[in-house]
């Protein structure tokens, strides 16, 4: 009942605003429709000295110079995050922030264009479907106080992809064109025109590899954007997308022994596993000036991924029956090879979203206080068809369904943020936000006790929570921003966890936190831009899914204890070019973080033969320090070369924190590592043609960065590419 309630709510507040968005329209006041792209933390550098938080965004020239295979490169310069390669080619983003886990990305709220792309924003946000970063004109990251205006995810921080627009005016396109050792082939063509208050843009992509790393793949990826403006005071927006992958990636990874060896990185254990992806997305946005400083966005949005994914069988035992012949390691230690089986699992999942949310913006005074409002709420709906079938032969497409079942979610939310600007120097900054989501689980057929029966078992809950925020900035000195903030974090369980297979709820809490920081910032107009952040997380509940792909066989653990993050980040930029004559331009980039992340309640795991309370241990995969570094050297516009090196600090790969690796190489710890890259790029005299290198792990550096899902994974090695970039 409780939902029906706030779902009534959401609708006689859409009702109000439509009706005052009516009224304001019959208005005499002729106001252009702002026609900037949907950000998070602000389209302007400028903007950032007023969001209440940390915030980092990355332009489209910075993408540009890093000339990134994959958005792993990019986020891994952006202070307080963490990303675990898979695969080399970064097809699926593995993302922490400030210490969380970063398999999936799971604790981290991913947008693009303020949309969210995670399978299931509420069920099942796993990304197993990252954005093309070569679609894009930047990248947002917002991990304080600001974010409550976004979720359901509240607790890591919220990405926001910002794709290409469509020009204001004219005509514009260019084609883009990488290829690489492994055969790789990116292609990219965009066009897009403006007239008369239409504009759009088309995006074709073709991306292709046989070999990088782990994993070869074929992707075509094709977006169309749409601005018609209504009205002086109305546009409609319309955005669609399709995506399209084939990859032959796969979760089992190298034992310690064939690391060992040295000779077999990335060799193909499994050659037949597959994994396919398709993605269909559209959104209608309609854009209202109400007032001259009064706008309402609504946004109608769906999409629909399906994610089959083909896994050969295989046993630690060399004695497994069903055996190809195939063994991979030393089978003369115990777990210390894989030995390869007849038979496939093929874990398929479809999944449909579609969500209506209204914000409204304005600016206005209060007993003569000058002040900001963003309000709003969201009504979502989501829906998982998942299924498996084991199939009897190594390569087999198809075989027998053991497991079937559907997951639905429904949610609302409600939230609205308030700028209060004290004093020219001095603005608070308030938020709250509700989440009410109700889920069912409903199994059609499982495995029990051994044996795979038909059921109609359905199992069913809701979780409200509301989440508060607040943030003070103090601009103490010209260019100098102090500031500080709290708020709840908050993430609904997951309806895997949270309902069993037989149906039963758990009645899980949501993993909830507390994220504090103060931070500095300065902006100097020409030449140096800094932030430095203290943070401090506590985290009350952490629900820990133990996956595969975190090396776990699938289940979860319930309400799994609390953790402790702390410490502190700093970035900063100097530009010289005003200091440098002939043309010359000069920008030097440095950030940093140190972490400590730790279990701070008693919590005992089974070691052997005993009970070990990991109490004070370090959460994994969240390394004390890390640390990036880049010189930027251009002239006049025409010629330019970057150097960027980036340091992991050591890090556990589990909750007992082993040093020593494991036979199976799926625990021990993980060393340091440097990474050196190195990209240039010439536009020819008197042409439109740009030609561009690229060389990845420039000292050639060996090094383990992950062991999961299943086994060692070890970092792409030195790595060249070529492009060229021709604009019309």
């Amino acid at each position: 009942m409780c939902i029906r309630y706030l779902f009534s709510l959401c609708l006689v507040l859409s009702i109000i605003v439509l009706a005052q968005s009516l009224q304001a329209q019959s208005d005499s006041i002729q106001t252009k429709v702002n026609v900037d792209p949907i950000t998070v933390i602000g389209q302007s550098d400028g903007l950032f000295g007023h969001t209440p938080g940390s915030a980092q965004q990355i332009n489209k020239a910075t993408l540009h110079s890093i000339a990134p295979i994959s958005g792993n490169e990019v986020f891994r310069t952006i202070t307080g995050i963490h990303v675990v390669d898979e695969e080399g080619a970064g097809l699926r983003l593995n993302l922490g922030v400030r210490g969380l886990d970063p398999d999936r990305s799971r604790n981290v709220l991913v947008l693009e264009d303020g949309i969210p792309v995670a399978l299931g924003p509420y069920s099942e946000p796993e990304l197993y479907y990252t954005p093309s970063i070569e679609r894009m004109s930047g990248v947002e990251v917002l991990k304080g106080s600001g974010q409550i205006l976004y979720g359901p995810q509240t607790i890591g921080g919220v990405i926001n992809y910002q794709s290409l627009d469509p020009p204001s005016q004219g005509s514009r396109g260019d084609v883009r064109l990488r290829v690489g050792e492994g055969g790789l082939l990116h292609a990219h063509v965009n066009f897009g025109a403006a007239q008369n208050g239409t504009s759009y843009l088309l995006q074709v992509m073709r991306k292709q590899a046989d070999r990088i790393g782990y994993v070869g793949y074929r992707i075509h990826d094709l977006t169309g954007k749409f601005n018609m403006t209504l009205h002086p005071k109305s546009k409609l927006s319309l955005k669609i997308s399709v995506y399209d992958e084939w990859s032959d990636a796969t979760y089992i990874g190298l034992t310690q022994s064939m690391y060992d060896q040295g000779d077999q990185d990335f060799v193909a254990m499994a050659p037949d596993d597959h994994l396919q992806i398709r993605r269909y997305a559209g959104s209608l946005q309609h854009t209202w000036q109400l007032q001259e400083k009064a706008s309402l966005k609504t946004t109608l949005f769906g999409y629909t991924t399906t994610r089959n994914w083909q896994r050969q069988d295989f046993s630690s035992n060399p004695q497994a029956g069903n055996s190809t012949g195939v063994v991979w390691g030393d089978p003369t230690i115990q777990e210390g090879s894989i030995t390869m089986l007849e038979g496939t699992g093929h874990r398929n999942r479809q999944f449909e979203v579609g969500g209506l949310e209204s914000r409204y913006h304005v600016d206005h005074h209060l007993s003569g206080i000058e002040q900001q409002l963003d309000a709003g709420a969201r009504i979502l709906h989501e829906r998982a068809y998942e299924q498996r079938v084991n199939g009897t032969r190594k390569d087999a497409e198809s075989g027998a369904l053991v497991q079937d079942e559907i997951r639905t979610g429904l949610a609302g939310s409600i939230f609205a943020q308030n700028r209060w600007v004290v004093h020219p120097k001095l603005s608070l900054t308030t938020g709250l936000r509700g989440e009410l989501y109700a889920y069912q689980r409903q199994i059609l057929r499982n495995t029990f006790s051994g044996e795979v029966r038909d059921t109609n078992i359905i199992g069913s809950s809701q979780i409200a929570e509301i989440i508060p925020g607040i943030g003070i900035n103090y601009s103490f000195a010209p260019d100098w921003t102090l500031f500080t903030g709290i708020h709840r974090g908050f993430a609904p369980p997951r309806i895997k966890d949270a309902i069993t297979s037989t149906g039963l709820a758990l009645t899980l809490d949501a993993e909830t936190s507390w994220n504090t920081e103060v931070g500095i910032r300065h902006k100097a107009t020409n030449w140096w831009a800094m932030e430095a952040t203290i943070f401090y997380m506590d985290f009350a509940n952490q629900i820990i899914p133990v996956s595969e792909s975190s090396g776990g066989t699938g289940t979860g653990l319930v309400n799994g204890g609390s953790t402790v993050h702390y410490g502190l980040e700093c970035g900063s930029t100097v530009h010289l070019n005003d200091f440098l004559q002939g043309g010359h331009q000069l920008e030097i980039q440095v950030s940093g973080t140190l972490l400590e992340a730790t279990f701070d309640a008693d919590r005992f795991i089974q070691e052997g033969p005993d009970l070990m309370n990991i109490r004070g241990n370090d959460t994994p995969y969240t390394p004390s320090m890390t640390g990036t570094g880049s010189v930027r050297y251009g002239w006049r516009g025409q010629l330019g070369v970057q150097w960027t090196s980036r340091y992991t600090g050591s890090q556990y790969t589990d909750e007992v924190n082993s040093v020593l690796p494991s036979a199976n190489g799926r625990t021990g710890q993980l060393d340091a590592f440097w990474v050196h890259d190195l990209s240039g790029w010439w536009i020819i005299p008197k042409t439109r043609l740009e030609v561009g290198i690229a060389l990845k792990n420039l000292t050639n550096e060996r090094y383990i960065v992950s062991r999961r899902p299943q086994g060692i994974r070890v970092g792409l090695p030195r790595y060249f590419s070529a492009s060229l970039h021709y604009r019309f």
